[in-house]
């Protein structure tokens, strides 16, 4: 993941705020240790930290390209998987690249396309664009909001970043808490309203949403909605539909110029991902495919079967790791270390969260980031899909 960072006023030189932005995008440094940027102009203050992927030389933001009299700057955090199309459909357009980053294609694509570039993107992101020459500001989040952005309007100014500290980092947003912000916390948490930041004045865009402010106004529109169609395939053709489109996805994710793992709990869905991701290294010829696991000190001794869990993961993490061929890791966390990792936890999310599930969630990952940049997880994606299979009676869906 990377961290975007800006802050816009149309109506004065903001430009001796440029140590706040340093200050605010110092707090992204983790999401992005790999590099930091920055842009500047007499309205915009615009910021970066990159986690690299792809494209290590020629992927550095904030990217910056020229067309005619028209200055366009880009702020991004995600991944785009249709990047091959879509440079190649710009390309016929006439546009030419100098780099293999889907930085690039995404800055064309607005560049071309402008606001409704959103409905061509398959992909994750939160992205922000300045248009210079027309004094503007875009804005946008994926589909299903997997990617963070939150900003906030205080007087002249619109703030923008990846997360709630960004904008308080700005000292344009105080760090209070009102009735609605104590409801989201107490009658919701970990959950959250969409749209609602917590803090008083800052919002989140909602997923499927984009924003474009400029000397017009700040407007938000909702870009894509998910459309329920009465479903006509036969099962076998269904079956064929839903296997390649999780394979197409999976194998989508694995593009990269770093080390990619898998998280493996035994489960269905990480267990069908790993399936997926190890066929496709070895028909590639990449090296052994690493897949995590993550126990807990004497979970061995003091497990207990019930109706929800029958048995523990490590059974069925083995017996993927071993069917796969994959080079698998175990990870184990004792109960102290959760404890020390709940402060940490909470400052990751900005917001309480769920206690020791996200502190363990954190020491795994600084586990594996040792090793591996980027790593797949199924976190419950593909599971509904795979049930009405099979009851369905049909276990050549795996």
């Amino acid at each position: 993941m990377c961290g975007i960072a800006g802050w816009i006023n149309l109506n004065e030189d903001i430009r001796p705020f440029q140590d706040k932005l340093e200050q605010m995008t110092s707090k992204l440094m983790y999401r992005g240790p790999d590099a930091r940027g920055k842009w500047t102009s007499t309205h915009a203050l615009i910021g970066h930290t990159r986690l690299i992927v792809v494209d290590p030389a020629g992927g550095g933001q904030p990217m910056v390209k020229t067309y005619g009299n028209r200055q366009y700057v880009i702020t991004y955090n995600g991944e785009l998987y249709n990047t091959s199309d879509l440079r190649e459909e710009l390309e016929l357009l006439g546009h030419k690249f100098i780099s293999n980053s889907d930085t690039e294609v995404l800055l064309v694509s607005y560049i071309e396309w402008g606001p409704q570039c959103v409905e061509r993107l398959n992909g994750i992101y939160a992205f922000g664009v300045w248009d210079e020459y027309s004094q503007s500001l875009f804005l946008a989040r994926d589909r299903f909001g997997v990617k963070p952005l939150f900003y906030a309007q205080v007087g002249n100014s619109l703030i923008f970043g990846s997360e709630i500290k960004v904008l308080l980092e700005s000292n344009l947003i105080k760090p209070q808490i009102d009735k609605d912000g104590l409801l989201e916390i107490f009658s919701l948490g970990p959950a959250r309203s969409p749209g609602i930041g917590v803090f008083k004045g800052i919002h989140e865009l909602n997923p499927a949403h984009c924003l474009l402010h400029n000397s017009n106004g700040t407007f938000v529109r909702k870009y894509w909605s998910l459309t329920s169609y009465e479903h006509k395939d036969n099962l076998e053709y269904t079956i064929d539909t839903v296997r390649d489109l999780v394979k197409d996805a999976v194998a989508r994710q694995l593009v990269a110029d770093v080390p990619v793992c898998v998280f493996l709990s035994g489960g269905l869905d990480s267990s069908a991902i790993t399936a997926i991701a190890a066929k496709s290294f070895y028909a590639s010829g990449k090296n052994k495919l690493h897949t995590y696991s993550i126990d807990y000190a004497g979970n061995d001794l003091f497990f207990k079967a019930n109706d929800f869990q029958p048995d523990s993961d490590a059974y069925w993490v083995k017996r993927m790791s071993e069917e796969f061929g994959t080079c698998h890791h175990y990870i184990t966390i004792d109960n102290e270390s959760l404890a020390k990792a709940l402060e940490d936890a909470v400052l990751a999310r900005d917001l309480p969260g769920m206690a020791d599930i996200d502190s363990s969630l954190l020491l795994f990952c600084r586990k594996v980031k040792q090793d591996a940049t980027v790593a797949l997880s199924g976190e419950c994606a593909i599971s509904l899909m795979y049930y009405h299979m099979l009851i369905l009676k049909c276990p050549q869906a795996i």
